[in-house]
């Protein structure tokens, strides 16, 4: 794995929590368009990354970035906070640090049972506002308590929330569905053989999807001082968790595909009763250790790739949607779970660069792009649907654009049917939201 300045460039951490208002705007935001987007990602309590590569990336501590938009008033306004952690509340010298939720929800937000929850990687969510104030664990949310994946899915249609929790300890894997009120509805363990790393997950109208692959714990890496004791393991199966929505471990079908590993699914959805159609980002391998066992490989990019499961022969048959390489997902969630024909996704130059939005068709293979030039890095792309919603792609697309020149960010409003057009919107900001995981929309 090649080494990281995590302290400079799009990575690079900021130090201090600030407010600003009345940003300025070139172009104009669309009148239906009046909410705020809330970027979440890791950010050290004292402004510096220690070490390189995303190992140590990833487990520093949570800060959300908010940046509210109103296209009828055309106001303005942007704010950052630390989730007030435990570990946050030692750095500051807060009394009573005990109180404080022992937890980093670093990764993702979700808007659920009239509760905002920033997530962590297999940690207990922190429920927090659009003002960024930490307001302690989930309160709407029994059984979420103790840990929860950092992308469960809600169904559109329902109002059910679909969740998961992969643990290094027995039980290895539990799935939990909540009501669109927050009550628990089920819960069941699911027998694994060993704890593998699972970010995501995907649903259907019927049924869940989860990831067992080549990813996964091996705790001798905390020796060699890495700290996050995860990696490529040729030895495991790569397989595919297809339960019933409200099924139980009995009822689970475990598919064998080829040996890869999928951090994020694109979609899911019931092609008919015996056939579900799986999207995602794979990668052939990821993490894998060197020869020497001290060090990592180059991490390949992920490709598009569809997995079509067959539920009475217990098969998939696996097939590249397109060869470009691309992360971070998103579509209109009003079709998760359903057949859809676009999503949105960041386009990846290289292990280095995050530069570029591509609109994937997936039924034609069809691509169009948001272009950026080099040096200047993107967010993930957060798809807001507009109020009239006739088509799949009636909408917006807001991203987070690194400036290299000037060293800032840049909100960026892009025309979701269009994308490769000019911006409808720029908010530059006078500061940065560093890289980061995922955000969440949340209208006014």
């Amino acid at each position: 794995m090649k080494e990281l300045d995590l302290n400079s460039g799009a990575l690079a951490p900021v130090a201090a929590e600030i407010e600003l208002d009345d940003l300025p705007v070139i172009g104009s935001i669309p009148q239906g368009l009046a909410g705020t987007l809330i970027r979440n990602g890791p950010n050290p309590l004292n402004g510096l990354f220690e070490g390189s590569g995303v190992l140590s990336w990833w487990p520093e501590a949570a800060m959300l970035h908010a940046t509210r938009l109103n296209g009828a008033t055309g106001s303005t306004s942007y704010r950052n906070r630390w989730v007030r952690t435990h570990n946050w509340a030692i750095h500051n010298n807060a009394a009573n640090p005990d109180q404080f939720p022992a937890t980093n929800p670093n990764v993702n937000l979700i808007n659920h049972a009239g509760e905002l929850l920033a997530l962590a990687e297999g940690g207990a969510p922190v429920a927090t506002n659009i003002e960024l104030a930490s307001l302690g664990p989930a309160r709407h949310h029994s059984g979420l308590a103790n840990a929860v994946t950092a992308h469960p899915k809600v169904d559109p249609r329902t109002g059910e929330l679909m969740s998961f929790r992969a643990n290094w300890e027995a039980p290895f894997l539990s799935y939990n569905v909540h009501s669109k009120t927050g009550e628990a509805l089920h819960s069941t363990a699911i027998d694994v053989p060993a704890p593998a790393m699972m970010h995501d997950m995907a649903i259907t109208t019927t049924h869940s999807v989860f990831l067992d692959l080549n990813v996964a714990y091996d705790f001798s890496l905390f020796a060699k001082g890495y700290r996050i004791p995860i990696c490529w393991q040729n030895s495991r199966t790569a397989r595919l968790g297809i339960i019933p929505r409200t099924g139980d471990d009995s009822e689970t079908l475990w598919i064998t595909i080829e040996p890869c590993f999928i951090q994020h699914v694109i979609n899911a959805y019931n092609h008919d009763a015996d056939t579900i159609v799986l999207d995602v980002m794979r990668y052939s391998h990821y993490l894998q250790l060197d020869e020497s066992g001290s060090g990592f490989q180059p991490d390949p990019l992920a490709t598009p790739w569809r997995y079509t499961i067959n539920l009475q022969s217990g098969t998939a048959q696996e097939t590249q949607l397109h060869a470009l390489n691309m992360e971070l997902p998103r579509i209109n969630e009003i079709f998760t779970g359903l057949p859809y024909r676009y999503t949105y996704a960041v386009e990846q130059p290289s292990n280095e660069e995050m530069r570029g939005i591509c609109k994937l068709d997936v039924t034609n293979g069809n691509i169009t792009r948001f272009e950026l030039p080099r040096g200047d890095q993107n967010s993930e792309p957060v798809f807001v649907a507009d109020s009239k919603g006739h088509d799949e792609d009636s909408g917006w697309v807001i991203t987070c654009v690194y400036r290299e020149k000037t060293h800032t960010t840049d909100v960026v409003i892009l025309d979701a049917k269009n994308i490769a057009a000019k911006p409808l919107a720029t908010i530059p900001l006078p500061c940065r939201i560093p890289a980061g995981f995922h955000g969440i929309w949340v209208a006014a």
